[in-house]
């Protein structure tokens, strides 16, 4: 890991300046139960999951008769799975800025479970 990816923010990924508001949210006071999503739960829904699943068999299928376009749609394909991982990204990094970056207004506890929404995002991260 080279020296700009250590100090890279959520904000800089998301291409949301630093410093600039997060989206207007609920204030932040339910349960860590509540509000997080276990580690385990996929980044796209599973209908997502079953239509990209689906238009892949098609490309797949088509393979023989049209080798080109074939890998022409595979490659459109990847990179709208890409496209709505990075969207899932962005709007999962929104919300857990939310309930921190508050111009210094959170509370150790507030920090704590931001913390561990953090963890249980990156840890679903690391599963794509």
């Amino acid at each position: 890991m080279d020296s700009q990816e250590q100090n890279l923010t959520t904000a800089e990924l998301a291409g949301r300046p630093m410093g600039s508001q997060p989206p207007q949210r609920a204030p932040f006071g339910g349960s860590p139960q509540s509000d997080e999503v276990a580690e385990g739960t996929p980044l796209l829904s599973p209908q997502e999951v079953d239509d990209l699943r689906t238009q892949w068999y098609s490309i797949q299928g088509s393979f023989v008769d049209e080798p080109r376009k074939a890998v022409e749609q595979a490659d459109n394909l990847v990179a709208v799975a890409m496209k709505r991982l990075a969207e899932t990204f962005a709007d999962e990094r929104s919300k857990l800025e939310a309930q921190w970056d508050r111009e210094g207004s959170a509370s150790t506890e507030d920090l704590r479970i931001a913390m561990q929404r953090y963890r249980s995002f990156f840890n679903r991260l690391l599963v794509v």
